[in-house]
């Protein structure tokens, strides 16, 4: 019972990165002004970090298959959520004032990753009991 509440932890984590990413590639003109972006190449730079959001979600994948057998790529998705809420935080902390359209996509950043990190450490409980538990046994 805990691998599936741990698949439905990861798949809520994944259906969302990956329905950013999607969103960032199919309209990145949408999305560039709250990165003071604009034109061909602001659209770009949106695509890509689209791109970059798949590229991501590669361990995250992996894991939601079989979380207790894929435990290394759970540990991975969880190891890269935090890096990417500690590194957004900074990114903030560091920002000059003069740019609330930044300051305010980077802070849903950090709340959108924040959620996924407190999932996935939450799906890592979980497996992390049913291993233990199946090798006691």
């Amino acid at each position: 019972m805990k691998i599936w509440i741990s698949r439905l932890l990861i798949g809520a984590v994944v259906f969302i990165n990956l329905m950013a990413a999607i969103e960032f590639m199919a309209q990145p003109r949408a999305y560039a002004p709250g990165f003071e972006l604009e034109g061909e190449a602001g659209a770009a730079m949106i695509q890509g970090m689209g791109l970059l959001f798949l590229m991501w979600n590669v361990p995250y994948v992996v894991a939601l298959l079989h979380p207790a057998k894929h435990f290394l790529s759970l540990i991975e998705s969880v190891v890269m959520q935090a890096i990417g809420v500690v590194g957004e935080s900074a990114l903030l902390l560091a920002l000059p004032g003069s740019h609330p359209q930044i300051q305010s996509s980077v802070t849903r950043f950090i709340l959108f990753d924040g959620w996924g990190l407190i999932f996935l450490l939450a799906a890592l409980g979980f497996v992390w009991q049913e291993r233990k538990k199946s090798k006691e046994s």
